[in-house]
């Protein structure tokens, strides 16, 4: 009993000086009830805008269902904050329904403009301003029916805006990473729906870094296939030297989508990124001419009409490199590739392709520069085929299962030779 005592009067101590903090306030003081009910968006916005004022701070929102018929903004150097350091589990396995959240962490329903996506952003960051240790929930979405629309959960905007250890439990539009400088985005889990990110309009390095969106919310049978059909996990238009590290996506449309914006295109460095049971787990409609630098990769496609892991597009004229990347899955074909781009494959795996064994080669290559090297197909089937628009290409020193099998259609110089296959003495060009 002496003990509890003692930790009782620790706890309200730590409270006490807390609340003494010019720099640290409560939602609760100004109003806010957590309840699930009440809405709680004056509340928020007033303790917001009064550490604005004061020059930045930490607005705590303690552990409660926060009801929202309205959006935030996030004034210049404050922190919205609630209880978890960390990421937490997904809520959907801990609750007795789909649209009932739980009451062990701060949470947030969101409400407004159900039904379309050009409203405003439900929070919205500016510079210097984080969010961290929330889950935002939409209880208006249901796993049985198609999807509703929302505006972004999440905008990002001005210089080193962050999100971190934040759950994305069901958002329809997850994070809108444009128009700033330096965005941190980091632990950050969940479902979005429609989209996950999107980044654009960045002229100074954006980090993502172990992002993670996966089916917790629901694996409902009309939710996954509408997901399969039109999510997009990733998307990349101008970006420049995008830093994007350890993050991954389940049963997508695409997964990582990378597009030619108003603003320009994207370069950047691609580390221990992986897309598993995405229709298509890496789209390239154009990239940027420095390129973009894929390593350590996996990717896994086995559904949809034509699962494909990597298309580059006819628009594409960057260069897009694959170094120590793993592909798997009875996919129909590992990539096919167009453009007047460079696309390389390097000390790659390929495990599995022409599911339905129709001759499909592993790589098909129709135009652009290719470079495969020092890779290994596991498959006793075709290889790689050249179309008669490329423009160069170098196959060397790979790993071949059977015989070796590369058809080359094009009229320009090509390199193909120190391919080890299983029978010794097959001719090399």
């Amino acid at each position: 009993m002496r003990r509890r005592a003692l930790l009782l009067l620790l706890c309200a101590a730590n409270l006490a000086t807390a609340a003494a903090r010019p720099d640290h306030c409560s939602v609760r003081d100004f109003g806010a009830k957590g309840d699930g009910h009440t809405d709680d968006t004056a509340a928020f916005q007033k303790a917001l805008d009064k550490m604005g004022r004061a020059g930045g701070g930490v607005v705590y929102a303690p552990r409660g269902n926060y009801f929202f018929a309205g959006h935030l903004t996030v004034p210049v150097a404050v922190t919205l904050k609630g209880v978890w350091e960390s990421v937490p589990a997904h809520v959907g396995l801990r609750n007795p329904g789909w649209n009932k959240p739980t009451d062990d962490g701060t949470t947030f329903l969101v409400t407004e403009n159900r039904g379309r996506e050009d409203g405003p952003p439900f929070i919205t960051l500016n510079a210097d301003a984080t969010l961290k240790g929330v889950v935002i929930y939409y209880p208006g979405q249901n796993p049985e029916v198609e999807p509703e629309p929302y505006p972004y959960a999440i905008a990002l905007r001005g210089k080193n805006p962050a999100v971190l250890a934040v759950e994305l439990l069901n958002p329809y539009n997850g994070i809108d990473a444009t128009r700033n400088e330096r965005h941190l985005i980091r632990d950050v889990h969940g479902q979005p729906l429609r989209r996950g990110i999107l980044v654009d309009d960045i002229y100074d390095i954006g980090r993502i870094e172990n992002v993670h969106f996966n089916p917790w919310w629901s694996t409902k049978p009309r939710l996954r296939q509408w997901l399969q059909q039109h999510g997009e996990a990733f998307i990349f238009g101008r970006s420049d030297w995008q830093y994007t590290l350890n993050t991954f996506c389940f049963g997508y449309h695409i997964g990582y989508k990378f597009i030619r914006t108003a603003t320009g295109l994207c370069n950047g460095n691609f580390l221990g990124i992986g897309a598993d049971d995405c229709h298509t787990a890496l789209f390239v409609e154009n990239c940027a001419p420095m390129g973009l630098l894929i390593s350590n990769g996996e990717f896994v496609s086995f559904h949809g009409p034509d699962p494909t892991m990597v298309r580059v597009g006819t628009n594409n004229v960057g260069s897009v490199r694959f170094v120590n990347c793993a592909f798997w899955g009875p996919c129909c074909q590992i990539a096919t590739v167009a453009g007047k781009g460079t696309v390389g494959f390097s000390d790659c795996t390929f495990v599995q392709w022409d599911r339905e064994n129709e001759g499909r080669p592993a790589l098909q290559i129709m135009s652009g520069t290719a470079l495969v090297r020092g890779c290994e197909f596991q498959a006793d089937k075709p290889q790689i085929e050249l179309g008669k628009e490329v423009r160069r290409a170098v196959i060397t020193d790979n790993l071949i299962t059977g015989m070796l099998r590369i058809t080359n259609h094009s009229p320009a110089t090509v390199i193909i030779r120190h391919n080890a296959g299983d029978f010794p003495g097959q001719p090399q060009e």
